[in-house]
């Protein structure tokens, strides 16, 4: 790979897109990235396991905060047609990701990072990675590290956030049951700290794929599993 560096502009490039109802579309990169602030990231493919669960639903969630940092667009790209994207904007339920296909990787070539994943039957995609762009020109780039496999640790939408001065939200998810004086007493302590949650009933497939999962709440910040009422105020205790 060999990647543009910040202070440099972004590709000249000429993208189709097809819309239902509208036919075919024509835009340049000067379309998307004159005049405004744009936060990109782009990744191996649509509907892949990281893109799908992780990378695209995480700038959708933090798409408010990225906006009150300055940001005016998000933009996610991706070597793929215009239907796979289209589609999978729908299947995502995404409103505030402008999807596009860099189909012929012509985007993705200019900007050094089109990868060969031959191996796995792909072609030739983008690695993935992550861009700050002020007017056409690169502020900041986040490219994940050159090792095998499909690396994601910086390209994410918290480490974007981050950068332009914001603290990501936390996600909290509890899953409890009726009656529950340990639910209770978990809820509480996240009221007292000011962090919202959502409340789930018991999920035992859930339950039962996790450690400790016998007992109630079971609780998650930021997909990541805490445990009970205990392993919270434990947590609360490092904020």
């Amino acid at each position: 790979m060999n990647p543009r560096k910040e202070g440099q502009r972004v590709p000249e490039v000429t993208f189709k897109e097809f819309k239902v109802g509208e036919g075919w579309k024509t835009f340049t990169t000067k379309d998307i990235f004159d005049g405004c602030t744009v936060a990109l990231f782009s990744l191996p493919g649509a509907f892949t396991p990281t893109c799908s669960s992780s990378h695209v639903p995480r700038y959708e969630d933090l798409a408010d905060a990225l906006y009150a940092k300055g940001v005016d667009k998000i933009v996610c790209v991706s070597v793929n047609d215009t239907f796979v994207m289209n589609a999978w904007a729908e299947d995502q339920d995404i409103e505030e990701v402008r999807f596009i296909a860099d189909g012929n990787g012509t985007f993705t070539e200019g900007m050094g990072l089109l990868v060969d994943k031959g191996d796995i039957g792909f072609g030739p995609r983008s690695w993935r990675y992550s861009m700050l762009v002020k007017d056409g020109v690169i502020d900041k780039m986040f490219i994940e590290p050159e090792v095998p496999g499909d690396p994601y640790g910086v390209s994410d939408a918290d480490t974007m956030l981050r950068y332009l001065g914001g603290e990501p939200p936390v996600d909290v998810v509890i899953f409890q049951k009726p009656g529950c004086a340990h639910c209770a007493r978990a809820k509480e302590a996240l009221f007292n700290a000011q962090i919202g949650y959502d409340e789930l009933p018991v999920n035992p497939r859930i339950l039962k794929a996790i450690p400790g999962g016998g007992t109630t709440p079971q609780i998650f910040i930021n997909g990541e599993h805490i445990g009970g009422a205990d392993a919270l105020e434990a947590w609360l205790k490092t904020r």
